[in-house]
């Protein structure tokens, strides 16, 4: 499975401006491979703003879901990236996977607003675990903050072999999101991805290139870079079932005991 990891640098809050570039990525990477899957960053199209007067949509009448719905069609690819969507006196920060055919087959809502940016102010919180099969594979949602809470990757990789988490996560912290992609990955015995945005956003952040994939040992992977911000990776999902089989740590979680505790 070939999966392109597109560490976008958005212009803030801008979405046309955006469109264009990522229309510019996805026509030099199928250029060079069949790419199966490409995942780009949180708030693909805006950045990690707090403006949704400006910037949510509803979900039933998105142009940013119907633009990436034409490009997986276009590029007969599957295509995960976050929007923000309108949800009440709030909104919902999303993280949308649509098929080759166009269809949106995942739609998640970022479970934890990150409280110590003001994110739960203009977002309410998700209330669902959500996976998907992506090319026969079962492939979990996450972003963000939500890498900082291990229970929701346990539950996850019950059913998942790959769980992606999109990011806008500041190069202050970057050490953090290195370390907790692979403890994911290792904990829970699957290829973690981890794609977050590079440059300078509207709240003068800065992000770094540090979008990564772990195999389920914890080896950070090495992909093929094309361009600036687009790295192409293969893998082989037997390595879940290897990892699983040889060392079956799972086997010796005591869920009853944890739900007792909490």
């Amino acid at each position: 499975m070939k999966i392109a990891l597109v560490s976008l640098n958005p212009e803030w809050e801008n979405k046309d401006h955006n469109k264009l570039k990522i229309v510019e990525r996805l026509e030099t990477v199928s250029f060079h491979y069949p790419v199966e899957w490409f995942i780009f960053p949180e708030m693909t199209l805006t950045g990690f703003t707090m403006n949704t007067r400006k910037c949510a949509e509803d979900f039933h009448d998105s142009p940013s879901i119907r633009f990436f719905q034409e490009q997986a069609v276009n590029h007969r690819t599957y295509l995960s990236f976050g929007v923000i969507l309108k949800c009440g006196d709030k909104a919902t920060n999303n993280l949308i996977t649509v098929s080759p055919a166009g269809e949106i087959i995942a739609s998640y809502a970022k479970i934890h607003p990150f409280s110590y940016a003001g994110e739960n102010s203009s977002y309410h919180g998700g209330d669902s675990i959500v996976n998907a099969e992506i090319s026969n594979i079962r492939t979990g949602m996450s972003i963000c903050y939500d890498l900082r809470f291990p229970e929701m990757f346990q539950v996850l990789s019950k059913a998942c072999e790959i769980i992606v988490n999109i990011a806008c996560w500041p190069d202050k912290r970057v050490e953090h999101w290195n370390t907790l992609l692979r403890a994911r990955a290792i904990e829970n015995q699957v290829f973690m991805i981890g794609v977050n945005r590079t440059g300078k956003d509207g709240n003068n952040l800065n992000y770094v290139k540090s979008s990564m994939l772990v195999s389920p040992e914890g080896k950070i992977l090495q992909g093929e870079k094309i361009g600036e911000e687009t790295d192409v990776y293969e893998i082989d999902l037997n390595e879940v079932n290897v990892c699983r089989k040889s060392f079956p740590v799972k086997n010796d979680r005591k869920i009853e005991l944890y739900k007792r505790i909490l």
